[in-house]
């Protein structure tokens, strides 16, 4: 069987239901054009009641595919069904990339990789602190969870409106994580170094809570998962205040680069004429 490190011609894929708005053929698709490789990156939309199959038909040796992302709804099912799955995707219970080597499906998660890779890169250092705060307990926040716990940060607090989801990722990842109430969210920011996002809270225009950031430390970084609108109203808080923000279009660049890596044989650079072309191309959709 084909390894995947080879450079001839290779077909990848993102899958999900629905996938028609998926900005990952637009990352890909401007790697491949930029290092000159011959290959190509497509959507394919596939019902959940069909994934099954297509994981078989993605495991058979005359499939033409190298390998894929996988999308919502079917993170968790690619995690289930591949033939080989890393610690990383085992632990969250997700897997969000794919690839044939030696006659197996593997699987792994980069969504953690993507967002410390983005504050690696737009704010060093982002990790010297003893205290974040963490908004939302649901499928988004696990690989960040996961990623500040494996990072070294030593107090994790997870704050979500139902308390008993935020127990379930404490039990999942153990320590640093602690679980708490939305009552508790003003008390962690105090002194707090980090503030991530993992709610749909300010997403597409929709409301967000005044939170008070100036309890935090005067220097503290406040970051978002989501990048519809690019500011959304907590880094605009943030802003108003002082404090340094990143936003989450970085995120998704940035989990984009261990697949191509595995598919065409390239590792790829996050750049601006990058982030530029997806944010054209949110502009074109919006």
């Amino acid at each position: 069987m084909r390894d995947s490190r080879e450079t001839s011609f290779a077909r990848a894929f993102v899958a999900g239901y629905p996938i028609k708005h998926s900005r990952s053929p637009v990352i890909h698709g401007h790697w491949l054009q930029s290092y000159g490789l011959p290959g190509t990156y497509e959507k394919i939309a596939v019902a959940p009641e069909d994934f099954g199959d297509f994981m078989l038909r993605l495991k058979d040796a005359d499939s033409p595919y190298r390998g894929g992302n996988i999308t919502i709804p079917h993170k968790e099912a690619a995690s289930r069904l591949a033939d080989r799955i890393d610690p990383v995707a085992e632990e969250l219970g997700a897997a969000n990339t794919l690839w044939r080597e030696d006659g197996l499906l593997h699987a792994t998660n980069t969504d953690g990789i993507g967002f410390v890779a983005n504050l690696d890169a737009q704010h060093p250092g982002w990790d010297k602190v003893d205290r974040a705060v963490v908004l939302g307990a649901g499928g988004a926040s696990r690989a960040i969870l996961q990623a500040l716990r494996d990072r070294g940060i030593s107090e994790v607090h997870v704050v979500n409106r139902t308390v008993d989801r935020a127990r379930e990722l404490v039990d999942r990842f153990g320590a640093p994580l602690h679980a708490h109430g939305m009552d508790a969210l003003n008390s962690l920011l105090e002194g707090a170094g980090l503030f991530v996002n993992t709610t749909s809270l300010g997403m597409d225009g929709s409301a967000a809570p005044l939170l008070p950031f100036d309890r935090m430390k005067n220097d503290a970084l406040i970051t978002d998962i989501v990048y519809v609108p690019l500011k959304t109203p907590f880094l605009q808080q943030a802003e108003q205040i002082g404090l340094p923000t990143v936003d989450g279009l970085g995120m998704l660049l940035h989990q984009a680069v261990p697949g191509f890596e595995r598919w065409f044989g390239q590792k790829p650079e996050v750049t601006a004429e990058l982030r530029q072309l997806v944010l054209d191309d949110i502009e074109a959709h919006s």
